[in-house]
């Protein structure tokens, strides 16, 4: 039972005894008869003073009134309608969305003297006193009505385990009842209670009544109790039960409802409920596994104890607040949600027992409510201020409680996805223990409620949340979908759940984005346990000292090879001294910054150690980049010596910068040292400033210090070995970070670096690559034709996301031993975060942890650690971290932040834009850019999600999903796609993968549009360019498409269909049903006039995946041949011949057969 309910159970025992209260402004006045109230009763009274207010302030503003009483419909032989609750459930039940998801069952365990007679007499009484439990459900003319039976008799089976061992009948016992749970119940013939006595031993026995939902709710299983109890007792003394007459039944109220629920009475109701559900959000909380196209039901449970101390402390603060303990409890939980999901606007679904009039507080039935509690949480408000948010919400909420929920939803028509409950899908719930497990009293037996063992259960939603008080502690349990999320998150959540409560209570005035949702320990973990990467490297040394000390151990090992040229370590280091003494001939300094724009050549390598050896930064420039960018590269830099070739020059802007041509400046070093330069450059002075995409459109330049790439090469001597790195493949421009592991990791181990125009060159390289480190799409593309070397040990993985499905594939290359992936953004030395990728996992690759001397945090939007497995920013601090971005101050304070989790020094973090969560073994998942998420039709998605399912598609290459607007303004998925098949102009791909997806991911995530392409257009740094995708041709979708009339003969049946069920004129072949003003009733008589034509079995559900015409007649053209596929190969070929062409004829003979009606 809810709050609510315990309220109006405790105004009802007041009622009972002449105690009248009533509200005067926000004052409460009572008047009782002399000795009535009880200095207990008063006592209770003032302590649920804030609950009383709360329920009469929302009872005077309902809308019911006691001029309108229900009244005992004629039994005229007509069956009544349902009620709309009744109407939802029937309605999932026909779309087989549930088989027994709504059993309510009710277990006693009966030790004593049992009766059996007298026990099923006292059922069957029950049963005959309440039409609603011998009522089955069927369809008139297209609508479902109760068919209620005159009689019912309810056999009472007996199961006897009397004789097996103690072990064996709890074993046996435990099976049984988990059966009887799941055993579905056929509404159109069944009755909806079921019953069963199981015999333990000659004194006890465990009775089993199942209920469905739709004639029974959480008030009702007190009801039958209670008047089990009267009936069994009175039946044993050979007396009438003492139970006065139902004034009405259950098919009164819906009559009643039907006809109350009309004109100005819902029109002021849907008003408020159309305000404040305006633009609802759904709520998304983090899961662990994706969800289902279609809702699941499997559930699973975690106990809730909330002690003592802390309940008292609550009680207080609720009653300081003039509250009710269901606001402050649900307060408390949005704060959770809204912390867990990132999200402001919570909207979570609290039932209401919905008995407020008397002649149906006796009835067995199903007339609970669900309420909509929708509170804005925005401003960083202080929890006083959201507990009054909350109150005027729960307050507004009774006030408007009349109209059911499943009429809501009928009228405001959310967007249509099967794969969750709409409005909410979070349930809240405070309910008290008395009412859960009524005390039940029979005559010579002891009777207690049966605990079946085992966490797994039925569930309705996400999460549930019920909790009722017990004595001094509150206790509860959380109960969640197991198909979404694993037992230790929701545990985890909990635990926060309770942290928060104990904040809260202690300071309700602090923000609450800074209410401590985690425990020292778990901060601890967080913080500072998963960032332990402290190691020492030689941070006195510069970049190019390491490659110096590589010279003096290996001076006639080869360095660096390109195509047919190679140079020794020692050739390699004479000739980068001799140019670099001329650079400081040119003023290059300790801060200079020395341009180079060369194409990829031996020089190349030559001129960056060069500028580093003269103490400049060197300042990479593509020779393929447009003159504009090259010059504003130039311009910005700075850049006071440029480092070119010949070939370069006359591709080059006008610029003030000195040539050096390294091609031709032969002469002019001749007589130069070819000795190590002399140098006042620092760890502290600039290695390089690599200029990187802006979102102004402006590339910035990201500004690295010498100590970082010099801690970068240490950390990488210590992961891969000298084997590892005897030969590794450059093919990433210098203007990409990737390339200062290609080049300068290797050369500081004494390995080769083997030079390359890119990944695909790797055909016509004779040496033997030992590894590979490049993006995913470049990897990927050799792999296909089978182009890695068999020398190739490692491949590293960077830049893009991937699929385990590339990692899989890589490691069937016997030779190939570790693929890794390396996560980075240039603003952070090159790679930030790592991870070895296991060879036959079958789960999706993470980023891993930090590399050695790097911290991660992953913050909120207000700077605060969120709990493991909960989605937030990555931070990044530590020793690879930049300087900034040249001559950016405003950008670099906005990016670059005072890290306020190192109180040691003044350390900064960079902001990275990325979404992460960590995961409960201390890796990290990548989920996606931030400014990637989008919102569809209300729903918040993450693109990179829906790209990994497109990935899994055997003949997709690459994907890429963005969001773009569409002609009506709002906003739509477009999906492109490179193929694995030759052609591209197979355009049959493209329904294979709609279909595919449709498989794995809800509606709303499906890409309105899908573009095939030959090849993705790529940034010079090789990655996708985003920008420069073609935008698709207008693709129908919905009513934001010109009408397309019905073309086959198919289509022009169901368009015939539609216009009969939707009473419109026309409909075209893309225009969706619900958008037309289709509901779920409506979907009932679409699917009861196909059912009159089509021979076979149309599932409901199929009008909800298929809502245009075009889509569905696709379904059936499909599902006849299917059929015709099936008879062709059950051995039975001849008989099936005929039915083969039937088919067709069946269908004209129903449809003519329907015309003559």
């Amino acid at each position: 039972m809810t709050q609510m309910e315990m309220i109006e159970e405790f105004l009802f025992e007041l009622r009972n005894q002449d105690i009248q209260l009533w509200v005067e402004g926000d004052r409460l006045h009572y008047s009782a008869p002399e000795g009535k109230l009880t200095p207990t009763l008063l006592d209770q009274l003032r302590e649920r003073k804030g609950e009383v207010l709360s329920f009469l302030y929302s009872a005077k503003q309902s809308v019911y009134s006691q001029q309108s009483q229900i009244k005992p419909i004629e039994r005229n032989g007509n069956p009544p309608p349902l009620s709309y609750a009744q109407q939802r459930l029937w309605f999932i039940e026909k779309m087989a969305l549930s088989s027994n998801t709504y059993n309510l069952p009710l277990t006693l365990h009966l030790v004593g003297k049992l009766d059996y007679l007298a026990l099923e007499k006292s059922l069957n009484q029950i049963i005959a006193r309440h039409e609603t439990l011998r009522t089955t459900f069927s369809e008139i003319n297209g609508t479902p009505a109760q068919i209620i039976k005159p009689s019912f008799e309810l056999q009472l089976p007996i199961i006897d385990l009397s004789g097996l061992t103690s072990s064996e009948q709890t074993t046996k016992l435990q099976q049984l009842l988990q059966t009887e749970n799941e055993l579905s119940f056929n509404l159109e013939v069944d009755t909806p209670i079921r019953a069963r006595l199981y015999q333990l031993g000659t004194t006890e026995h465990i009775l089993q009544i199942t209920l469905h939902h739709i004639a029974s709710d959480g008030w009702s299983l007190t009801v039958l109790p209670k008047e089990l109890s009267a009936i069994y007792t009175a039946t044993l003394e050979d007396q009438p039960p003492p139970l006065p007459s139902l004034p009405i039944q259950y098919a009164d109220f819906a009559v009643w409802q039907r006809n109350y629920l009309q004109g100005e009475t819902l029109e002021t109701q849907l008003s408020y409920w159309k305000q404040k559900l305006q633009n609802l959000p759904q709520l998304q909380l983090p899961i662990d596994h994706p969800r289902p196209p279609v809702q699941t039901f499997n559930g699973a449970g975690i106990p809730i104890n909330i002690p003592a101390a802390l309940t008292s402390k609550v009680k207080q603060l609720t009653q300081k607040q003039g509250t009710t303990l269901f606001m402050t409890l649900l307060a408390a939980f949005k704060v959770l949600l809204s912390r867990y999901s990132g999200q402001e606007g919570i909207a979570v679904g609290s039932p209401i027992a919905n008995r407020n009039r008397r002649e149906i507080e006796g009835l067995i039935g199903f007339f609970v409510n669900s309420l909509v509690m929708h509170t804005d949480l925005g401003g960083d408000p202080s929890f006083t201020e959201v507990l009054n948010r909350v109150k005027q919400t729960a307050l507004e909420a009774y006030s408007h409680q009349d109209i059911p929920f499943e009429k809501l939803v009928e009228e405001l028509q959310p967007e249509r996805t099967l794969s969750q409950n709409p409005l909410f899908q979070v349930m809240f719930a405070v309910q008290q223990e008395e009412i859960l497990k009524p005390s039940l009293s029979l005559p010579n037996l002891e009777v207690g409620w049966y605990e079946e063992t085992g966490a797994e259960m039925t569930v309705r939603f996400d999460l549930e949340l019920h909790l009722w008080p017990v004595g001094e502690e509150i206790k509860g349990f959380c109960a969640y979908n197991r198909d979404l999320f694993e037992a230790e998150t929701i545990s985890r959540m909990m635990s926060h759940y309770e942290n928060l409560l104990s904040a809260v209570v202690e300071t309700p005035e602090e923000p609450i984005s800074k209410l401590p949702l985690m425990k020292e320990a778990e901060l601890e973990k967080i913080l500072l346990e998963w960032n332990k990467t402290k190691t020492d490297y030689p941070d006195h040394k510069c970049l190019h000292d390491l490659f110096e000390e590589q010279v003096e151990k290996t001076p006639d090992a080869i360095a660096v090879v390109f195509e047919e040229q190679k140079l020794t370590y020692s050739e390699l280091n004479s000739k980068a001294n001799q140019i670099a003494h001329y650079l400081q001939k040119l003023g290059v300094a300790p801060e200079s910054l020395v341009g180079i724009c060369i194409e990829r050549s031996i020089e190349m390598v030559v001129g960056l150690l060069a500028i580093l050896k003269a103490g400049g930064a060197y300042v990479p420039l593509d020779p393929s980049y447009p003159s504009a960018r090259l010059a504003y590269t130039l311009d910005d830099a700075e850049v006071s010596v440029l480092l070119t070739s010949e070939s370069v020059l006359d591709s080059l802007p006008e610029h003030q910068a000195k040539i050096v041509c390294l091609d031709t400046i032969g002469e002019a070093i001749t007589n130069n040292s070819i000795d190590n330069p002399a140098s006042q450059v620092t760890p502290e002075n600039l290695a390089y400033v690599i200029y990187t995409s802006g979102s102004t459109g402006k590339p910035k330049g990201v500004a690295i210090e010498h100590h970082s790439p010099v801690a970068f090469c240490y950390w990488a001597s210590q992961v891969f070995t000298f084997k590892e790195l005897a030969a590794v493949l450059a093919s990433t421009s210098i203007c990409f970070d990737l390339s200062v592991f290609e080049i300068f990791v290797t050369l500081s181990q004494g390995g080769q670096v083997i030079l390359a125009q890119n990944a695909l060159s790797i055909l016509n390289i004779k040496s033997e690559i030992t590894l590979i480190n490049t993006v995913p799409s470049a990897i990927r593309e050799l792999s296909n034709i089978n182009a890695i070397p068999d020398s190739v040990k490692v491949i590293n993985l960077a830049g893009e996301p991937f699929s385990n499905q590339l990692v899989q594939t890589l490691y069937q290359q016997e030779n190939i031993q570790s693929v890794y992936n390396l996560y980075g953004p240039s603003e952070y030395t090159t790679y930030t975060t790592f991870t070895l990728l296991n060879q036959g996992t079958t789960t999706e690759p993470t980023i891993g942890r930090p590399i050695a001397n790097t911290q991660v945090y992953i913050l909120d939007s207000h700077l605060e650690p969120v709990p493991i497995g909960v989605a937030g920013e990555l931070y990044i601090g530590g020793d690879g971290l930049a300087r900034g971005y040249h001559n950016r101050p405003e950008l670099t304070a906005e990016k670059f932040i005072p890290n306020s989790f190192d109180n040691s020094k003044s350390t900064r973090l960079y902001k990275t834009g990325d979404l992460v969560r960590y995961l409960s073994d201390g890796n990290i998942e990548f989920i996606g850019r931030i400014d990637h998420q989008v919102k569809i039709r209300g729903f918040r998605i993450e693109i990179g999600e829906i790209e990994a399912f497109v990935s899994q598609y055997p003949d997709v290459k690459e994907n890429v999903v963005i969001a773009q607007s569409d002609p009506t303004g709002g906003k739509r998925l477009v999906a492109y796609i490179t193929s694995k098949q030759e052609s591209t102009q197979d355009t049959s791909l493209i329904p294979q993968i709609r279909q595919f997806l449709k498989q794995k991911l809800p509606e709303y995530m499906i890409p309105a549009a899908f573009v095939l392409l030959d090849a993705f257009p790529l940034t010079p740094n090789g990655k996708i360019d985003r920008r420069a995708l073609p935008v698709p041709d207008t693709v129908p979708s919905g009513l934001s498409t010109a009408y397309l009339m019905p073309q086959t003969e198919t289509e022009q049946l169901l368009a015939k269909i539609w216009q009969e069920v939707l009473q419109v004129e026309k409909v075209g072949i893309y225009d969706n049903f619900f958008e037309l003003g289709g509901h779920s009733l409506l979907i009932i008589k679409v699917h009861k006039k196909l059912q009159e034509i089509y021979p076979q079995n149309i599932s409901v559900l199929k009008l909800f995946q298929y809502p245009n015409i075009s889509e569905f007649s696709k379904y059936l053209i499909d599902l006849e041949r299917q059929e015709v596929t099936d008879s062709l190969t059950t051995g039975q070929a001849k008989a099936r011949t005929d039915r083969k062409t039937s088919i067709k004829q069946q269908r004209l003979q129903r449809q003519q057969n329907r015309r003559n009606k």
